[in-house]
């Protein structure tokens, strides 16, 4: 992982302690509001709604009116309607939430939702003649059809009535459906256009039942899922839904749902928006990926608890095999990066693979993304030589722009900024690919690849209290547009490290001023820490309130951890001593024994380059390193040690070493036999230096 950029708001403590004052909130609190813009009661009170009321009227959607009449017609008349969705999260809540509340007013009603593996995204034509034979009269879309056109203008000659519901944007010329609602329409003065697909069907529940009030109450669960799932921003009216919904969820009416809950272990456990993102959505996410999305949508519709229990468990298993799907092609990336990536020219990475199932390939580019901090591009190469890619970027490079650049050789392409889909001929990946290196080349720079981590404020240890932290509670949900607060102290002591979870994890004691606090690292080993026992660090952290054995006490998940100003100021001392001793320049005893490692060093140093290399190449932060190998072998072995070490190995021919964006770079190098470093010019001059 690349080192972070931190990004701290600026501080703003008397308008802080003013919006705490006349806000009544807790003082932590108001300082993550000040820190976000929202600086007076006003406006804090307007962005911490989460009430029922602020729900706006859905016919100031532009063609709901007309939504409306064409789908009463159709129940009084008896027709067979079809709800057409998507294989996501967002399609399958709105699909089953729309289809219920239509067979509830004794409609004729079913629901499509179309293979992500065989159909692909949105309406096809195949689907539309197939659902014609089979009868449908009247066709609704949710979460899909706005660009549609042909699609629709197909079931408008077959005789189907058409209703488009999307929340995705629009083209110049609208599908000729008939009623089009989508709050991105350019005529639409709808007051809020960041609903998800299932907030659209959500509105048209709300218009076709009359009362927002009761939809709310029997749908919010479903909305607020498909919501958080499809990462809408969780302000304005997505908050209103999604605190309902969360809310709703502990004692849903949905027996799916709560059989879901049950089979993924959080029945009876708090639920966040971050159940719903980490556990919830990639079970259902899973079903549409492998090509099974009727599994998601019959549990949801489904009022046998039998049947809810048993498809509930098929998700969680989908779910497992997805994870062995994405695992495989995870280690196979990883594998070839290793030997193909240069972290210091490489500025994206595209990759193709045969075999690969291309359902879960989006998935993987988003963990190489963030692995790697660069734009990726993985394309599955299926046996007609066919290559279904997905993409994934970070903020400054626009995928969909740099596909455009090479629209040339792409059968199809489409996305946004960040995320993107395409397919290519096989024969033309290789040209792909380096014209997308080409691109990135010259719209990437290196400032873009280092990764950045948004503070919210600094605090003090007395700030940091059972109620202040409990109190922060108030700015939940949280989600896009209103994240989980980000705090950071500075120059905290670690006292203690302990791995945990087979060194997957670690806890830490940090003390701050006489104050001790626990931390807890998740996804990184006490391997991969840039710090030992005794260093100063500045914490960048989330703050939760843990619960054992009924006692209560305040814990910091960290974000990133960074060596405090006075450990660099102790590093450059000791590089100021290599470096001077490298340029010939006097050292007095005292000075080269800090320097001069002895053999045991040395092979700590060896021993940790060679098991942590990947393909003979290991790259590091440049002030991790000496700490990373002090903490496994229990040594003092200093950074100007550490590099009168790389030196000894350099001079021996068994590695080349470089330094390059605050990194750290070391390949290993051929050698056949033992090594013999006895003649070491560089120890034997040090050596003379500490006699």
């Amino acid at each position: 992982m690349k080192t972070k950029r931190w990004v701290i708001a600026a501080p703003d403590p008397a308008r802080a302690a003013a919006l705490s004052r006349e806000g009544g909130l807790a003082p932590l609190t108001a300082a993550v509001l000040v820190a976000r813009g929202v600086d007076t009661p006003q406006a804090a009170a307007a962005y911490l709604s989460c009430d029922t009321n602020g729900l706006h009227d859905p016919f100031l959607m532009a063609d709901m009116d007309k939504a409306v009449a064409v789908i009463e017609s159709a129940i009084e008349r008896g027709e067979h309607i079809v709800v057409y969705g998507d294989y996501d999260v967002d399609g399958v809540t709105a699909a089953c939430a729309l289809v219920d509340h239509l067979r509830r007013r004794g409609a004729v009603c079913e629901q499509y939702i179309p293979d992500r593996l065989r159909e692909g995204y949105g309406l096809t034509c195949a689907a539309i003649e197939r659902l014609h034979a089979q009868g449908a009269q009247l066709l609704i879309t949710v979460d899909a059809g706005i660009t549609a056109n042909e699609e629709v203008a197909l079931a408008r000659r077959l005789g189907m009535r058409v209703v488009v519901t999307d929340h995705h944007e629009c083209h110049d010329a609208l599908p000729e459906a008939d009623a089009v609602v989508d709050h991105k329409r350019p005529d639409c003065p709808y007051p809020f256009d960041e609903l998800a697909g299932v907030g659209v069907a959500f509105k048209l529940i709300c218009a076709l039942e009359g009362d927002a009030q009761a939809a709310l109450e029997r749908y919010a669960d479903l909305v607020a899922l498909g919501t958080v799932a499809d990462v809408m921003p969780i302000v304005g009216e997505n908050r209103v839904i999604v605190a309902a919904g969360l809310k709703k969820m502990a004692e849903t009416g949905n027996i799916g749902l709560e059989m879901l809950l049950r089979e993924a272990g959080m029945k009876h456990k708090r639920l966040t928006s971050s159940t719903i993102s980490f556990v919830l959505a990639p079970r259902i996410n899973a079903a549409g990926r492998m090509g099974c999305a009727g599994l998601a949508t019959e549990l949801f519709l489904t009022h046998d608890p039998a049947r809810a229990q048993t498809l509930a468990a098929q998700l969680c298993e989908q779910n497992k095999l997805r994870q062995n799907e994405e695992n495989a092609i995870l280690e196979q990336a990883l594998a070839r990066l290793r030997k193909e990536y240069d972290p210091m020219e490489d500025k994206i990475i595209v990759l193709a693979g045969r075999g690969w199932h291309h359902g879960v390939i989006g998935i993987v580019c988003s963990r190489l993304c963030d692995r790697y901090g660069c734009p990726v591009v993985l394309i599955a190469v299926d046996e007609d030589g066919v290559g279904k890619g997905s993409g994934r970027s970070i903020q400054g490079f626009n995928l969909f722009e740099a596909l455009s650049s090479c629209a040339d050789l792409l059968e199809r392409y489409g996305g946004h900024e960040l995320a993107a889909g395409l397919t290519v001929d096989a024969a033309h990946v290789e040209e792909l690919r380096e014209r997308l290196r080409a691109y990135a080349a010259t719209h990437v720079t290196m400032a873009a690849l280092v990764p950045q981590q948004s503070i919210d404020c600094m605090v003090q240890p007395s700030w940091i209290t059972l109620d202040d932290v409990e109190a922060l509670s108030v700015l939940e949900p949280h989600g896009l547009g209103n994240p989980e607060p980000v705090f950071c102290m500075k120059d905290m002591t670690v006292e203690q490290i302990t791995p945990i979870s087979s060194d997957r994890h670690v806890r830490l004691t940090l003390v701050k001023d006489g104050t001790r606090f626990a931390a807890i690292w998740f996804g990184t080993g006490s391997g991969g820490l840039g710090f030992v026992e005794g260093d100063q660090v500045d914490a960048a952290f989330h703050l939760e309130v843990n619960e054992f054995r009924g006692r209560r006490t305040v814990q910091l998940t960290i974000c990133d951890v960074q060596l405090s100003a006075c450990e660099h100021l102790a590093d450059q001392k000791l590089l100021n001593l290599y470096n001077t001793y490298m340029q010939d320049g006097p050292l007095t005893a005292r000075e080269a024994r800090l320097l001069l490692p002895d053999r045991k060093d040395l092979v700590a140093v060896w021993r940790h380059i060679v098991c942590r290399a990947e393909d003979g190449r290991l790259s590091v932060p440049d002030s991790a390193l000496s700490r990373r190998v002090a903490w496994e072998s229990r040594r003092d072995i200093n950074i100007g040690k550490l590099f009168v070490c790389l030196d000894v190995f350099s001079e021996s021919g068994l590695i080349s070493y470089h330094f390059r964006e605050g990194m750290l770079n070391i390949l290993l190098k051929p050698y056949q036999g033992k090594a013999d470093i006895s003649g070491s010019v560089v120890l034997a001059t040090l050596q003379s230096m500490a006699d």
